[in-house]
């Protein structure tokens, strides 16, 4: 879906866009059902073992992990993109409607940054209210990425896979913050963190809820921090980074790949077998590696 002018204008000014409808059900079920699948083979796993009791196979996508992270948070270890790696979500990068928005922003030749994750958001009822792994304080995602990168046109896609409401947690930003540039950060119980004496005090933080299918295209300088979810259900959404080809990503050590080339379409990595592989050799090659710059 390409952008409005006026909507690439109101990135530009405000760091921030959220744009509804810009990938489709059809291109979302697929990534949705190998989740699923993901979720049902280590649930077994965990049953196996003794530590899941009810596998809850008549509940939905939203509400299934929900249930099963309510009897042990073990059900979440290693199914993040680079570790699951798989062939639906390697596939969902080079997804039409959602490139063509990117290019809108960051020009023809497009690269997927290696900072690339899945995030399933459980009820604040099983992973708490305060600031943590699920509940992120304010942070920028340059301060993610090495130094190398602070002059890469980086932007952040956050393509909802449910429906991303106040409710069940939806992020909030300050619009316009990004103009400060890197603020300081600190290592906090959630991670990196903007120090709180460097939040520009005049700016009032917006909710930015987005219906499944829906992106919020982020500036690499836009504070951003997701809040508790008092639904019964998990937010579900794909935390993507997009930049033009040839440009640092800040994370050199992992693997980045062309998702779209006008100049050399031949360029383009649909190869999921080879993207497979250099994850794992990278994750094996990069343990104890000091990703964020904090």
């Amino acid at each position: 879906m390409k952008l409005a002018d006026e909507q690439v204008q109101a990135f530009r000014q405000e760091g921030v866009l959220v744009a509804e409808g810009v990938v489709g059900p059809e291109d979302l079920a697929p990534v949705i059902a190998e989740y699923e699948a993901w979720i049902d083979r280590r649930a077994r796993e965990l049953q196996a073992a003794g530590k899941i009791q009810d596998l809850a196979e008549g509940a939905d996508f939203q509400r299934r992990f929900a249930r099963l992270y309510a009897q042990t948070p073990e059900i979440a270890k290693d199914m993040d993109v680079m570790q699951a790696r798989g062939p639906a979500t390697f596939a969902f990068f080079r997804t039409p409607g959602l490139l063509d928005a990117v290019e809108c922003l960051v020009g023809p030749e497009i690269t997927c940054s290696p900072i690339q994750h899945i995030r399933a958001k459980p009820p604040a009822s099983a992973s708490g209210e305060g600031t943590g792994f699920y509940n992120v304080p304010w942070h920028q995602d340059i301060a993610v990425t090495w130094k190398e990168a602070d002059a890469s046109e980086i932007v952040t896609c956050w393509v909802a896979l449910v429906d991303a409401t106040v409710e069940n947690g939806c992020m909030e930003v300050l619009p316009g913050a990004w103009r400060h540039g890197y603020l300081e950060h600190q290592q906090g119980p959630g991670g990196a963190q903007i120090r709180p004496e460097a939040i520009p005090p005049d700016l009032k933080p917006r909710p930015v809820p987005v219906r499944q299918g829906g992106v919020v295209f982020m500036h690499r300088c836009t504070p951003h921090r997701s809040t508790p979810n008092y639904s019964d259900g998990v937010r579900w959404s794909l935390d993507l980074r997009y930049q033009p080809t040839g440009t640092p990503t800040g994370r050199p050590f992992h693997p980045d790949f062309v998702v779209r080339s006008r100049a050399h379409p031949e360029t383009v990595l649909t190869d999921h077998a080879e993207w497979a592989r250099r994850w794992e050799e990278a994750l094996a090659q990069s343990k104890g590696m000091q990703a964020h710059r904090v």
